[in-house]
């Protein structure tokens, strides 16, 4: 392991120009480490790092290594995502790809850390106003939340086995700059900036209330979590705090300074990737990283709606 020498780390993003994958690249380049994205498609205009496209979930274990050995990588940050519908989708990039990724390592001279980025619906639903703790007994009833799952178990069972030194963060639903389309938020930016003057948008709200986490703030604690060993650890990232949907989505309206009277909220039960309440406790990553959310949600809502990217793309 690269012991912070003075250009840092050697670090391969997978997922590297998805919504969180960039933040991830943007956070480690800031903090002086060496970054290599890698990704379906890319690279990212202006980025200040290496790319080499790759799809995991279809690749050999043998290419994988291949270039993880040629970026000469300390640090492996699992940023990848799924928002397919089918079991056939969500199983090959949530549970196959890291399959790949486990096997490619287990290539490698000598083990790496890993940094698996997992979701807070591993953790099934949750009974209203729980703050859920990393003790609490996974049992997802989604497909994606079980896919999830099963990919953050594999890495978990190789840092038993010493293949890997690994850390899962189970991340909530994130928001902030580079949102992709496909989220709920997401979609949102992108009707109401795609909306004529004076027409009328009609929202789908669920009856939920949801832990949401700037984007920003989870690429940190990536870092933080890449520069200080937590093996085998599964760690909460949120901001601690459950926000009603509805209220939500007069926030977004607000902060963007959309004409209210033009939104219509519509509240019934809605497709989601979890149940109706996701709260993290997230006192663990504050003892393990010194870490804490910074950006509130007025701040994250504003920047998501002013940056480029938002409502434009999709998980690499």
């Amino acid at each position: 392991m690269n012991t912070m020498e003075e250009n840092g780390l050697r670090v391969v993003v997978l997922g590297g120009t998805g919504g969180v994958g960039r933040q991830v690249c943007a956070g480690f380049a800031a903090a002086g480490h060496q970054v290599l994205a890698v990704a379906r498609t890319g690279p990212v205009p202006a980025a200040r790092h290496g790319f080499v496209a790759l799809d995991v979930a279809g690749a050999n274990p043998e290419r994988i290594a291949g270039v993880l050995l040629g970026a000469r990588a300390d640090v492996v940050v699992n940023a990848t995502g799924g928002w397919g519908r089918t079991e056939e989708v969500l199983a090959r990039s949530h549970v196959g790809l890291v399959h790949n990724l486990i096997a490619a390592l287990g290539l490698l001279p000598k083990p790496v850390r890993l940094v698996h980025i997992g979701s807070i619906h591993e953790y099934g639903p949750l009974p209203w106003g729980t703050r859920v703790s990393e003790s609490w007994e996974p049992a997802p009833d989604t497909v994606y939340g079980k896919t999830k799952l099963a990919g953050s178990q594999e890495v978990l069972e190789a840092c038993r086995t010493g293949i890997v030194d690994g850390t899962v963060l189970r991340v909530v639903n994130v928001y902030g700059p580079s949102t992709t389309a496909q989220s709920f938020l997401g979609s949102l930016v992108q009707r109401l900036k795609l909306a004529k003057p004076g027409e009328q948008v009609d929202v789908t709200v669920a009856k939920a209330a949801r832990d949401y986490v700037d984007v920003r703030d989870a690429a940190e604690v990536v870092v933080r979590a890449a520069e200080r060993p937590a093996p085998g650890r599964v760690i909460n990232i949120g901001r601690g705090a459950a926000l009603e949907m509805s209220h939500l989505v007069r926030s977004l309206v607000d902060a963007v300074g959309f004409p209210p009277d033009l939104v219509r909220m519509l509240v019934q039960e809605v497709d989601s990737k979890g149940g109706n309440w996701t709260a993290a406790d997230i006192g663990l990553a504050g003892e393990l990283f010194g870490w804490s959310p910074r950006f509130d949600v007025m701040d994250s809502l504003r920047d998501m709606w002013n940056s480029e990217e938002s409502a434009v793309l999709a998980v690499s």
